[in-house]
């Protein structure tokens, strides 16, 4: 591949960390000196995102917002295609939510400051009590009204067809009692494929599916949740793709 050839890919591969590092900033700015909350700041990660996603040409439409009550906390569980689901998520989701995120993260300078100033909750992907821990915290602050997006296939997929999703995230979603959504992507792997560092303008569609109520399942039924889970955002790729374009 001839870079030259893509002009707009490289102008996104080069702009997207500085406009990190500005919305990081910001945020940062928003925060301590604005003294301005952490709800209020996440106009930033939208716009980021957006501008991103513009440079990009990615025209991201959602579906399926009726099925979802604005003034409910819910957990979006989404199929993971490529590193765009979080600019297309972030962008255009349209609804407040908080990104959980690599405890790792955090200890980026400006970066992880950014993230923890504008409520963005860390977690402890290690072994034992500090990992329990954190699991915990982070179920509480979903049962206190914070929305969250996880993406329960744990990485992304290299082929852009749905991976098995993983039981471990249905522990927070039973730990927290709120809706879990099905969430469908399509496009993102077309735009930019694991493993690949140039974009390519494309469309981008969100689906999202009627909440699944959790509070009906017991932390041992973890396995029976993701796979109900991993049905449902099946469902709503299959119609997707059955469906004109």
């Amino acid at each position: 591949m001839n870079i030259l050839r893509y002009p707009r890919a490289l102008f996104v591969l080069i702009i997207t960390p500085l406009l990190t590092l500005l919305t990081s900033l910001g945020a940062l700015f928003a925060i301590f000196i604005c003294r301005l909350t952490a709800d209020t700041v996440q106009t930033l990660p939208m716009l980021w995102a957006r501008i991103i996603c513009w440079c990009a040409g990615v025209e991201v439409t959602v579906e399926g917002q009726g099925n979802l009550d604005r003034t409910k906390t819910y957990i979006f569980a989404a199929n993971h295609q490529s590193q765009f689901d979080i600019f297309a998520l972030q962008g255009y989701l349209g609804f407040d939510f908080r990104w959980m995120a690599k405890k790792e993260l955090f200890a980026i300078p400006i970066f992880g400051a950014g993230m923890r100033s504008a409520g963005y909750i860390s977690v402890d992907r290690s072994r034992g009590r500090q990992a329990v821990q954190s699991l915990n915290e982070a179920a509480q602050r979903i049962t206190d009204g914070t929305s969250v997006i996880i993406f329960p296939e744990g990485t992304r997929s290299r082929d852009g067809l749905l991976q098995p999703f993983k039981s471990g995230a249905m522990v927070l979603a039973i730990k927290a009692g709120v809706p879990i959504v099905p969430v469908a992507i399509i496009g993102t792997h077309q735009v930019l494929a694991k493993g690949k560092l140039l974009s390519q303008p494309g469309p981008v569609r969100i689906r999202l599916g009627r909440p699944i109520e959790t509070s009906q399942f017991k932390p041992g039924e973890k396995q029976e949740l993701a796979n109900r889970l991993q049905q449902e955002v099946a469902a709503l790729l299959d119609a997707a793709h059955g469906s004109p374009q």
